[in-house]
C-alpha cells in the first residue's frame, strides 16, 4: 500500500479500500443525528422550562438549532479530528481530494452543500454508493471525501529476513562487496 496525495493506495483487489461507503458513512450520520437530537431537546425543554407561555421563545430554538447543527459539522470536521462524534467513532474522516484537512470555510460549504443533496430527493446522498470515491454530491462539490482509518502497513519483507548484502544509500546502490572494497 503506497500513498498518493496523502491518500493511502490500496490495490482494487484488496480487501480494503480507504474510502468509506454509503452505510457506513449512514451509520456515521444517524449517531450524529442521536447526539444533535439529545441537545436540541434539551435546548428546547431549557426555554420551556424557563418561560412556558412565551411562544416567540420557543420559536427561536428553531434558528438556534440550525446554527448548532452547523457548528457540530463544520467545527467538528475542521478540527484535528476532522470528522463528527459518529465519523470517529466509526473510524472516518473527512479530508479534501488530496487527503489534507480541510478548513472550516470548506467545512462551512460542505455543510450547505448537503441541503442541495437532501433537495434533489436523497440523491445526492445515494451518490456516494456509485462514486469511485464514494462521494456524495456535496463532497464533489466541496472537493472533499471521507476516509477510513487503515491500520499501518507493515514494512515488506520483515527487517528481520531482509537481505542486506545490497541497499540503496539515498543516492545509489551499495553492495557490501563494494563497502569492503573501498576500507
Amino acid at each position: 500500500m503506497g500513498q498518493a496525495y496523502g491518500i493511502p493506495v490500496v490495490s482494487p483487489d484488496a480487501d480494503v479500500q480507504p474510502y468509506a461507503g454509503f452505510w457506513l458513512r449512514f451509520a456515521a450520520y444517524l449517531i450524529d443525528s442521536i447526539v444533535l437530537f439529545v441537545i436540541q431537546m434539551a435546548l428546547a425543554a431549557a426555554v420551556i422550562l424557563m418561560d412556558p407561555g412565551d411562544l416567540r421563545a420557543f420559536l427561536n430554538v428553531a434558528p438556534v438549532g440550525w446554527a448548532l447543527t452547523w457548528a457540530y459539522f463544520a467545527v467538528l470536521e475542521s478540527s484535528p479530528l476532522q470528522g463528527t462524534v459518529g465519523k470517529h467513532a466509526l473510524g472516518l474522516y473527512v479530508a479534501d481530494v488530496y487527503g489534507d484537512p480541510i478548513g472550516l470555510g470548506r467545512a462551512s460549504a460542505r455543510y450547505l452543500l448537503k441541503l442541495l443533496s437532501t433537495f434533489l430527493l436523497m440523491a445526492g446522498w445515494i451518490m456516494a454508493a456509485f462514486t469511485p470515491r464514494k462521494q456524495a454530491l456535496h463532497d464533489l462539490v466541496a472537493r472533499t471525501v471521507v476516509l477510513r482509518k487503515l491500520p499501518p502497513a507493515l514494512p515488506w519483507p520483515a527487517a528481520e529476513t531482509a537481505n542486506l548484502d545490497e541497499y540503496w544509500d539515498g543516492r545509489q546502490w551499495v553492495s557490501r562487496s563494494q563497502l569492503e572494497a573501498q576500507r
